[in-house]
């Protein structure tokens, strides 16, 4: 599973690890993504979204139809 968020194309993002002595190592900082199944009722089915915690609160607020509508306008497949 990739670490992006249908919703919100939240990614991965990467920077370092600086230790106590100062040397840097390479990290990643992967977004809180989680997959949850909800309802669509305007095609009377359900389905299942790769969506980051944010973006789970985002789908709460502003409802199924209309994220799945941005879900859409950003060429994504639902």
């Amino acid at each position: 599973m990739s670490a992006h968020c249908q919703l919100t194309g939240a990614k991965p993002g990467f920077g370092n690890t600086v230790s106590h002595s100062h040397r840097r190592t390479s990290r990643r900082f992967d977004p809180n993504i989680q997959r949850k199944r909800y309802w669509l009722p305007s095609e009377g089915r359900h389905v299942r979204l790769t969506l980051s915690a944010r973006a789970i609160k985002t789908v709460d607020a502003i409802g199924m139809e209309a994220a799945v509508a941005r879900i859409r306008a950003r060429g994504g497949k639902v």
